[in-house]
């Protein structure tokens, strides 16, 4: 998968311009909150963002940066999953997640050596995805997969706990965005 598709994929989840009372986050356009749209010098009305404004900030915020581009070229699918997780909650939560998953999965070091889980994505935890990759075979990005929508499934659900509002959300979170 591209990280055009995977913009244009999480762009689809998101939607359009929303400013829903129980969202922390505010006014959103594309999935963009007006707090990012600002970081990246954007000083309209957030209904008005421009989709090539969003897509810019998508591919270095949410895709480069945090290395997803680079795990997407290991693992497409897991690269887009964690791409999509980190629009929504992050991109720390999903870093973490995949390096938490590459150190269960690694037979107690016997498969490729523990990383470090600092939910930074680099030379380390992309060597163990290829690790992982090779010693796991066929399987091993669909098993990736489930683990960490797994995951996301667990945060969306302490969200709500920890904050009743976001029950608004929960139902569309998992709906949409955890897939197995």
């Amino acid at each position: 998968m591209t990280i055009d598709q995977m913009i244009d994929e999480t762009i689809g989840h998101e939607g359009g311009y929303s400013n829903h009372p129980s969202d922390r986050g505010g006014e959103t356009m594309w999935g963009i909150t007006e707090a990012v749209a600002r970081k990246y010098g954007y000083a309209g009305a957030m209904r008005d963002l421009p989709r090539s404004t969003a897509v810019a900030i998508y591919r270095k915020e949410y895709a480069i940066k945090p290395g997803f581009v680079a795990v997407a070229e290991i693992m497409p699918a897991v690269g887009a999953e964690l791409f999509d997780s980190g629009v929504n909650l992050g991109p720390a939560w999903p870093s973490t997640w995949l390096q938490r998953c590459l150190n269960a999965f690694n037979r107690q070091g016997k498969l490729y050596p523990d990383i470090a889980v600092d939910g930074r994505i680099g030379p380390g935890t992309l060597g163990a995805l290829k690790a992982y990759r090779a010693a796991r075979g066929a399987e091993a990005e669909r098993v990736l997969l489930t683990a960490l929508n797994c995951l996301q499934g667990d945060r969306y659900i302490d969200l709500s706990e920890k904050r009743g509002a976001n029950e608004d959300f929960t139902f569309g979170w998992i709906a949409r965005r955890v897939v197995l």
